[in-house]
C-alpha cells in the first residue's frame, strides 16, 4: 500500500468519526526533506568562533565599564575624605591646635585636658598641615590607599580638635575664675582705702568717684574675663586718684606747719644778735687794721739816758711776728 492509499484511509476514517478533514501530511521519501540542502561543514566552527569573539568583546567592554565605575567611586571617596581632612587641618585650625598644645597644667581648671591633648597630638604626629591630592590619573588602587590614609589621619585630627577645644575651655574657665578673685580682692582694698581716707584728701570728689566705682563693680555679672579685668582697671584708677589726693593734703599740711613754726620764731622779743670780733690774748695776732700800735715805755730813771728807741725796737722784733701791713709787735 502506497502513501496515497494510506492518506485516503485516514481521511475516510476521519469522516466516519465526524471529524473535519485534517491537512495532508507530507512524509519525506527516504527520510530526507523534500526541498532541504546539506549545510557546509565549515559553517558551524565559524559561527562558534564568532560567538566566542562576541562574548570576549562583551566581557571586555563590561569589565571596562565596571572598572571605570570603580575608579570614579575611588576618586570621589578620596576627594571627600581629603576635603574633610582639610577642614580639620586648615591654617586657623592648626593655629588653635598649637595654642592648645602650649597650655600648661597650672593654666587650666582641669589638668586632664592637657594630658589628653598631649596624647592625641602624639598620635597624629607633628602638628603640620598634611597635603593630600587625589588625581584622576591615579590608579584605583592608589586612590583607595590615599583615601584610607586620609581617613585615618582625619580620625586622629578629630581627636586633636576635640581635646584642643577642651583645653581652651578649661583655660578660659580658670582665667575667668582668677579674674573674679582678683577683682574681689581689689574691691576689698578700695573699700578699706575709702574708710581710711575720710578727712585726709585734698578733694573729697575723688572719694565720691571711688565709692561709685565700687558700687558698679559689685553689679558685674559677665561670662568673660575681660569684663572683670576692665572693671579692675577702672577701680585701680579710682584708687590711684584717692592716694594722690591723700598725699597732696599731707604735703600741704606739712608745709603749713613749717610756715607756722617759722612765723612763731620770728615773732619773739625782737633781739637781734650782733657780731663782735674776739680779741686774741693767747699768742694769736689781731689783724693789722685793728691792732693798736704799741709804744714801749721809757726806762725808769729819766729820758736822758741816751737810748735810741728806733734801734731798740728793731733789735727786739721777731721776723715771724711781722704782719703784712708793716707793723710788728714788740716782743
Amino acid at each position: 500500500m502506497n502513501n496515497k492509499d494510506q492518506q485516503s484511509e485516514v481521511d475516510e476514517a476521519g469522516k466516519e468519526a465526524g471529524l473535519e478533514q485534517a491537512p495532508p501530511v507530507v512524509v519525506p521519501e527516504d527520510g530526507d526533506a523534500a526541498s532541504g540542502k546539506r549545510q557546509p561543514k565549515w559553517l558551524v566552527p565559524v559561527i562558534v568562533a564568532v560567538v566566542a569573539v562576541m562574548v570576549v568583546v562583551a566581557g571586555l567592554l563590561g569589565w571596562r565599564v565596571v572598572e571605570s565605575r570603580r575608579h570614579e567611586s575611588a576618586l570621589d571617596s578620596c576627594n571627600r575624605v581629603t576635603k574633610t581632612l582639610q577642614e580639620k587641618t586648615g591654617s586657623a585650625m592648626m593655629a588653635s591646635y598649637r595654642e592648645a598644645s602650649r597650655v600648661k597644667e597650672d593654666q587650666v581648671k582641669d589638668a586632664k585636658t592637657v594630658a589628653n591633648m598631649s596624647r592625641n597630638v602624639k598620635a597624629a604626629g607633628r602638628l603640620e598641615r598634611p597635603t593630600f591630592q587625589c588625581k584622576a590619573s591615579m590608579s584605583t588602587g592608589d586612590l583607595n590607599a590615599k583615601a584610607s590614609k586620609a581617613k585615618k589621619l582625619d580620625s586622629e585630627y578629630a581627636a586633636v580638635s576635640k581635646s584642643a577645644k577642651a583645653v581652651i575651655a578649661s583655660r578660659n574657665a580658670k582665667t575667668l575664675e582668677d579674674a573674679k578673685a582678683t577683682l574681689n580682692a581689689k574691691r576689698d582694698e578700695a573699700s578699706k582705702l575709702l574708710g581710711d581716707s575720710d578727712g585726709k584728701v585734698a578733694d573729697s570728689a575723688v572719694r565720691d568717684s571711688l565709692q561709685k566705682v565700687i558700687d558698679q563693680v559689685g553689679q558685674i555679672k559677665a561670662d568673660t574675663a575681660k569684663s572683670y579685668w576692665d572693671a579692675m582697671n577702672a577701680l585701680q584708677s579710682a584708687i590711684d586718684q584717692v592716694n594722690a589726693s591723700v598725699q597732696a593734703k599731707s604735703q600741704a599740711d606739712q608745709l603749713a606747719a613749717q610756715q607756722a613754726a617759722s612765723s612763731n620764731n620770728s615773732g619773739r622779743s625782737g633781739y637781734t644778735p650782733s657780731y663782735r670780733p674776739s680779741i686774741n690774748t693767747g699768742g694769736g695776732h689781731a689783724p693789722a687794721s685793728t691792732q693798736a700800735p704799741v709804744t714801749p715805755s721809757a726806762p725808769q730813771g729819766g729820758g736822758g739816758s741816751g737810748i735810741n728807741w728806733d734801734q731798740w725796737v728793731q733789735d727786739h722784733q721777731t721776723p715771724s711776728q711781722c704782719h703784712t701791713g708793716g707793723s710788728c709787735p714788740i716782743g
